[in-house]
């Protein structure tokens, strides 16, 4: 079995990806209010800053400060997953293995998380965040995507409404940071 190693900084900051198991469902978008609600519940009781997030029809892309003296971000996204889960509709395909364990289908067990390193790491992946929706070719224009941080940033004058301007003349050259 492999050893998962994750990197608990108190009071750090972490990039995260978090993917559904299925990634052909557009649930995430589709539920968006559920998983705002999601966000809510786990920030009442275990809270952290939410510094950048976008949400793209199957997965999601965000960057967490925690609070000093506390480093469990893997209990919020614990929580944050099932209290999705627990208010979608029951209807994927759940495997045996899910089964016996009593989980649903909806998730990637696993997630990706980068421990910030500096500023000029912390800026690389709130852009990253935010230039997510375009790589993904589902707009053309950063601000054009609803479920996004970039529109608070914006409110708050860190990037001009038009950040990244009309990307759409550089799809076929874009490389964003994913591997292909």
């Amino acid at each position: 079995m492999t050893s998962y190693r994750r990197n608990f900084i108190s009071g750090g900051s972490f990039f995260f990806t978090v993917n559904l198991a299925d990634r052909s469902l557009s649930l995430l978008a589709a539920h968006i209010d559920l998983l705002r609600a999601a966000f809510r519940e786990t920030r009442r009781r275990h809270p952290f800053t939410i510094d950048a997030i976008v949400v793209l029809p199957e997965h999601l892309h965000a960057v967490w400060t925690m609070p000093d003296g506390d480093a469990d971000f893997a209990t919020r996204w614990r929580q944050i997953k099932s209290a999705f889960s627990r208010n979608l509709v029951n209807s994927e395909t759940v495997s045996p293995s899910r089964a016996a364990k009593g989980e649903r289908g909806i998730w990637q067990r696993r997630y990706w998380e980068h421990t910030i390193r500096d500023e000029e790491d912390y800026a690389r992946h709130i852009d990253y965040v935010h230039i997510n929706p375009v790589k993904h070719g589902l707009v053309n224009r950063v601000c054009d995507w609803a479920p996004s941080s970039f529109h608070r940033h914006v409110e708050l004058g860190i990037y001009p409404a038009d950040w990244a301007g009309d990307l759409s003349r550089f799809k076929d050259e874009a490389e964003f940071g994913e591997r292909n």
